[in-house]
C-alpha cells in the first residue's frame, strides 16, 4: 500500500497517544473533574455480547472515572450467558445496572434492540465474536450511538471496509468510537514506544510479534445444540466468526510491532497449517508470517498453540542498535543496547507504577463524550485487523498477498449474515465424518 497518511497512522497519532498517557499517569485521574451520580448527565451504556470479554467491558464502563453512568440494555443470543453477565455486573453496580426483563434481547436482531434503548445517545458495547462487528457498528452509529468495539473488528476485506466506512461516518456525526486495542494505553508500553521513536535504539530494522503457549479452544457439540449455536459459542474455531488465531489472538502484538514501526505492512507471505490439531473444526495451530514495510525492512510474526512447545507471549523489536521487548503479555517492557539481552545491557525499563489499559481506554472514551474531544479509534483498529487478516490469507494461500489485495477482496466469508438466524445453516458445515474444511496452502484459493 501506499505509505501516505491516508494509509498509516502517523507517528503524530502514536506519541499523542503516549503523551497523553504519560499525563494522565503523572497528574492521576484525580485530574479530571468529578460529576456526582445524581447530577442528569447520566451516560446510558448497552451491552451486546455478554461473554466474559463484554461483561468486562461493560464493568470498565461503569467504573469510568469521568462522571456516572448506568448499564440499560443487554444482548445476546445465549440467555443463559446474559443472565450470567447481568447478575455479576448487578452484584457489582448495584443501582447502575438498569436493566429489566424488557430490555434484555435475544437472537441475531437483539443488537438493535439495545441499541434502540439509548434513543440515539449514549454509548454501546460490542463484544460479540468479530465476524458480527461490520453491521453492528453500522447500526450503531446510524442511531447516533458512541461505540466501544471490542477487537477483532472483521474478519475479512469487505468487513474491514465497512468498518472504515462507518468510522468515517461518525466523524461526520461527532460520535466517539474506542478499539479494543488495550496495548495501545498502556503506559509503561506507550512510554517504550516513545523511547523508540525517539531514536533510543536507532532505526527499528525487525519486528518479532510472538503468540506462543499451548491448545485451545474445542469442545464437541452437544446433541441438542444447533450447529449455529456450536459454531458461535466457539467462535474461535470458525473463521467466518473469529477470524483465524492469527487474527483474533495475535492481534494486540501485531498491532503493537506497526506503532513500534510506525507503519502498516505492504505484502505478507508465509505458512501455516494443522500438525498436529486433529479436532473437527478451522483452526490452524500454527502459523509462521513474514511481512514487508514499504522500506525494504520485515516484520516476522509467529503464532502457536501446541502443546510441550517452546512458549513466548511478546514482541521482540531490533533497531540499528539496539532491541527491546515488549507488547501484550510483557509486563516490564525493556530496551538493550545491542542485540544481547542481558541485565547488564538494559538501558531503558518503566519505572513508574503502571495503569490499568483495560480501564484506561474506557476513561478515555468517556471523558472524550463528556468534553466533546474528537476520539475516533476505527481507522487504526481496522487497519490493525487487517495485518492480521492479510498473514491468514498468505499462510493459507501459499501466496504472497499485497495490502492492497487484502483491503480489496470482495471474499466474503459470511455472505448474507444479516439475515442469519439461530435456526440458519452456517455458512461452513462438517462433512459426513463430522469435518469442516480446512485451508490447504497452495490449494485455497483467498482472492
Amino acid at each position: 500500500m501506499s505509505q501516505d497518511t491516508e494509509h498509516r497512522a502517523s507517528r503524530r497519532e502514536f506519541l499523542n497517544t503516549s503523551g497523553r498517557i504519560a499525563a494522565v499517569s503523572a497528574l492521576g485521574f484525580g485530574a479530571v473533574p468529578a460529576v456526582h451520580a445524581a447530577e442528569s448527565n447520566t451516560i446510558k451504556v448497552a451491552l451486546v455480547g455478554c461473554g466474559g470479554r463484554g461483561t468486562g467491558a461493560a464493568a470498565n464502563a461503569l467504573s469510568t472515572t469521568s462522571g456516572p453512568t448506568e448499564l440499560v440494555a443487554m444482548a445476546d443470543v445465549f440467555d443463559e450467558r446474559l443472565q450470567v453477565s447481568l447478575k455479576n455486573l448487578a452484584g457489582k453496580f448495584g443501582k447502575q445496572v438498569n436493566v429489566p426483563k424488557d430490555r434484555q434481547f435475544l437472537g441475531f436482531d437483539a443488537y438493535k434492540k439495545a441499541i434502540d434503548c439509548l434513543d440515539g445517545s449514549g454509548v454501546v458495547i460490542l463484544a460479540t465474536p468479530p465476524g458480527f462487528r461490520p453491521p453492528h457498528l453500522e447500526y450503531a452509529v446510524s442511531k447516533g450511538c458512541h461505540v466501544f468495539m471490542e477487537k477483532a473488528f472483521a474478519v475479512d476485506g469487505p468487513g474491514i471496509r465497512r468498518v472504515l466506512k462507518a468510522g468515517e461516518e461518525a466523524d461526520k456525526k461527532n460520535l466517539k468510537i474506542a478499539g479494543g486495542l488495550m496495548s495501545r494505553h498502556s503506559t509503561p508500553l506507550a512510554e517504550a514506544v516513545g523511547r523508540i521513536h525517539d531514536g533510543i535504539m536507532g532505526e527499528v530494522i525487525t519486528c518479532w510479534p510472538y503468540r506462543e503457549h499451548g491448545p485451545v479452544g474445542h469442545k464437541p457439540k452437544s446433541a441438542d445444540m444447533t450447529e449455529m449455536a456450536y459454531q458461535i459459542k466457539h467462535f474461535h474455531n470458525f473463521n467466518w466468526l473469529g477470524g483465524s488465531f492469527i487474527l483474533d489472538w495475535l492481534i494486540h502484538n501485531l498491532d503493537v510491532c506497526c506503532w513500534v514501526k510506525d507503519a502498516w505492512p505492504v505484502s505478507a507471505q508465509g505458512q501455516g497449517g494443522r500438525q498436529v490439531r486433529s479436532e473437527p473444526d478451522q483452526m490452524f495451530d500454527h502459523y509462521a508470517v513474514e511481512y514487508s514495510f514499504a522500506d525494504g525492512t520485515r516484520m516476522f510474526a509467529q503464532a502457536r498453540h501446541m502443546a510441550n512447545c517452546w512458549g513466548f507471549w511478546g514482541a521482540v523489536i531490533h533497531g540499528a542498535k539496539g532491541a527491546a521487548v515488549l507488547g501484550e503479555g510483557i509486563k516490564d517492557p525493556l530496551i538493550y543496547k545491542g542485540h544481547k539481552r542481558t541485565d547488564d545491557n538494559i538501558v531503558w525499563r518503566y519505572q513508574p507504577e503502571n495503569n490499568d489499559p483495560y480501564q484506561y481506554e474506557h476513561d478515555l472514551l468517556f471523558e472524550a463524550i463528556r468534553q466533546n474531544k474528537p476520539y475516533n479509534e476505527t481507522k487504526r483498529s481496522a487497519y490493525a485487523a487487517l495485518v492480521g487478516i492479510l498473514g491468514r490469507m498468505a499462510a493459507e494461500s501459499g501466496q504472497e498477498i499485497t495490502w492492497e489485495q487484502a483491503l480489496a477482496s470482495d471474499l466474503v466469508l459470511a455472505p448474507g449474515l444479516e439475515n442469519y438466524t439461530m435456526d440458519s445453516t452456517p455458512p461452513i458445515v462438517p462433512d459426513a465424518q463430522g469435518r469442516y474444511p480446512v485451508a490447504i496452502p497452495g490449494v485455497t484459493k483467498v482472492l
